[in-house]
């Protein structure tokens, strides 16, 4: 089987500005692109920013104070829609580059920010949005959570992938439901610069049975704005984001980095085989499941907060005589 080559991307996002955000894609797009790059999976909330600053603490975090809210709605304004313009833009890149690109964004849904991934095959049509659906501690104050109507799956050229974003990694029933629908590839955007990161990629890996690719944005104060957000330090070269993305084999062999304190693009020749070969002693959603005592339901029908009954018959129902 030819094997699939990978590159994934280490580097900072342009604060809060989509156009910089979308032409600073192209640019490392066309360095990931070389030698038949099949694959370029982005961090987390690329397009256009983590919300860094908001959530270290101090007055960022008051959602009652004017700080606080003005950083939010510098934020919010960072934020495209899906589909849209920006989300065309990006598709038009993949289909540029000839790969299948995966991208983490901020999502503009109704009134709420999302954070989202969106994937593209390398036609540069979009095969999957994965809306995450627990935001992490602080992130609570700035982004929604998502229903699981996104916990799908994508069929792309090289095989089936699966997208899993940040601390959703560690919930192991939302990774069941990944494993289960039989992906050869398990993405894992992530804003985590944490040592222990690699730890957990290495274990699911082993218990997925496929190659995990995680990217983290690397990123210093000078990234954002000199008036946004509250930082430990307001040194230009203070590190906001370590890094620390990897590239793991389904046996849990660390094919590429982590690489911390610098921004890179990690590559990789990934032999698809590995996934079966490594699912004849451990099938974490198959013959190692035992259903019979063990059985996981998930709801992934589209949920809304209000909906609108808008029938003939109800509305005639509703009318005062």
């Amino acid at each position: 089987m030819k094997p699939v080559r990978v590159a994934v991307v280490q580097d900072a996002a342009v604060a809060f500005n989509v156009v910089a955000s979308i032409a600073r894609v192209g640019e490392l797009l066309a360095q990931a692109a070389t030698s038949g790059t099949d694959l370029v999976p982005f961090p987390e909330a690329f397009v256009a920013g983590f919300p860094s600053g908001l959530d270290w603490g101090g007055p960022g975090t008051a959602v009652r104070g004017d700080d606080g809210q003005f950083d939010y709605l510098r934020y919010h304004a960072g934020a495209i829609t899906v589909p849209g313009p920006d989300c065309e833009m990006l598709g038009a890149l993949a289909a540029r580059h000839d790969v299948n690109l995966i991208i983490g964004v901020i999502e503009r849904r109704g009134t709420t920010l999302c954070c989202t991934v969106l994937q593209f095959r390398r036609d540069g049509i979009l095969a999957g949005v994965r809306r995450k659906i627990m935001p992490t501690m602080a992130e609570r104050t700035i982004w929604g959570q998502s229903d699981g109507s996104s916990l799908h799956a994508v069929d792309l050229d090289i095989g089936r992938l699966g997208t899993v974003i940040c601390w959703e990694n560690y919930m192991p029933l939302l990774r069941q439901a990944i494993y289960a629908q039989g992906i050869d590839f398990y993405c894992a955007p992530t804003a985590d610069d944490l040592e222990s990161w690699g730890a957990s990629m290495r274990h699911i890996a082993l218990e997925g049975r496929c190659f995990v690719l995680s990217a983290c944005q690397f990123s210093r104060r000078a990234d954002f704005p000199p008036d946004y957000g509250w930082f430990p330090s307001n040194d230009p070269d203070f590190i906001v984001s370590r890094g620390g993305s990897m590239i793991v084999d389904p046996f849990g062999t660390v094919l590429a980095g982590p690489v911390v304190d610098a921004a890179t693009i990690l590559r990789a020749e990934l032999d698809r085989d590995l996934v079966t070969r490594g699912r004849h002693s451990f099938d974490a959603a198959g013959h190692y499941s035992r259903p019979d005592i063990f059985n996981l339901t998930v709801d992934r029908t589209s949920r809304a907060s209000v909906d609108f009954l808008d029938a003939i018959g109800l509305q005639q129902l509703s009318r005062c005589p």
